[in-house]
Parts: structure tokens; sequence; C-alpha cells
């Protein structure tokens, strides 16, 4: 059975006076990111934005992955909703990052970061405590990660391990089995609200 993956678009005008009043609040040189639904509001947004700043890199971003950027970005801006991406933007990339979302631009707060570094840090302990460990195998393309999962499981010598494979990983679901501790191999963002922790936090 082929998939079809086709396109959303967001309907929003660009208030281009607005964008050049936002565009003071930003460093010289600048990243632009985008969520697939801003495509064409993120390519009018740079064309006036490029009038003030020099663009190190423009890209749409993904949920499963984490996009480099040059030495000399001094702020990423990101066209998207919600804040998810931001902060995972902002604690992988130490970055400031400006979220701009109908034309209005917001800032992740490092309060955000620390809220999730504490998080990944009592997964972390919870880890090292567990008895029973559930290891997350994604079957989707670009988030499989079966080798590096069997690798992982042969290291936990004093511990329990059972491999949990899925198209689709709903956390929801993880209270139905008598696991102490999740551990992800699949997108690096799943532990942004939940429990688990990322295999490449884990150094066995």
């Amino acid at each position: 059975m082929k998939t079809l993956f086709i396109d959303t678009k967001v309907k929003i005008k660009v208030d281009k006076s607005k964008i050049e009043e936002i565009s003071k609040k930003l460093p010289k040189n600048i990243a632009i990111t985008y969520s697939i639904q801003y495509k064409d509001i993120a390519y009018k947004i740079k064309d006036i934005l490029s009038r003030g700043h020099k663009i190190k890199k423009f890209s749409q971003i993904l949920g499963c992955t984490i996009p480099k950027f040059s030495r000399d970005t001094r702020a990423i801006l990101l066209i998207t909703d919600g804040r998810f991406h931001g902060i995972s933007l902002a604690y992988e990339t130490k970055l400031p990052i400006y979220i701009l979302e109908d034309n209005k631009l917001e800032r992740v707060l490092s309060k955000e970061i620390e809220i999730l570094k504490k998080r990944q840090k009592a997964s972390y302990i919870k880890f090292l405590n567990a008895e029973k460990i559930g290891i997350i195998i994604s079957t989707k393309q670009g988030q499989e990660n079966i080798k590096k999962a069997l690798d992982f499981k042969k290291k936990l010598k004093d511990k329990e391990s059972y491999l949990f494979i899925s198209n689709n990983i709903d956390t929801r679901e993880f209270e139905n089995f008598q696991i102490d501790s999740w551990v992800n191999t699949a997108c690096p963002r799943l532990d942004m609200n939940s429990s688990m922790i990322n295999l490449n936090k884990l150094k066995l």
C-alpha cells in the first residue's frame, strides 16, 4: 500500500510592516526554519528580512531531525505554531530562538529550557534505578534503529529489558506495561513531553 503525503498550507497574510518592525529585534546573522505548512509564508518573510539580515540557513524543520547551523549564526527565527520545536531547538543549539506565529514574535525563555533539563535528569535517574527497561523501536522510515536497540539490549546485563516495536508510538499506552523506565531509539524529540530517555543520552 502506498502512502501519499499532501502538504497543508496555513492561510495567513504576511504583514510587511510588522515583519520589518520585528526585524529590528533580531541580530544580523540569523537562520530561518519553518514547519511545512508555513513554507510559502516563510519564503515571503525571508525576502523581507534578507534586506537587513544575513540569512545563514533557510530550511524546513522536522519533528525527528536535529538541524545544524553555522558558527556565525546568532539566532534562529522559527516560523510555526506552538512552542514544541522552539524549545527543542533552544535546548539543542544553545542559540536564542524566536518564534514567529501570526506576525507576532516571542522568544523561548530560559525557564522553559530548565524545565526540560530537569525532566531529562529525572528520567536518567529513573533509568539508573530501574529493574525493567522498555526499549522503544519505530518502524517508520528515518526513525528505525533496530540494530542500535539490539546492541543496547545486549549491554543491559543487570536489568531486564524488553523490545517494543510500533509504527505509531503512543506514550499513553506505557501504563499498560510493568516497565520501570522507557528508552527511546525512535524520534529524538519523543522525550520532550514524556518520562522516557533517549538512547543517545545514555552511556553504557
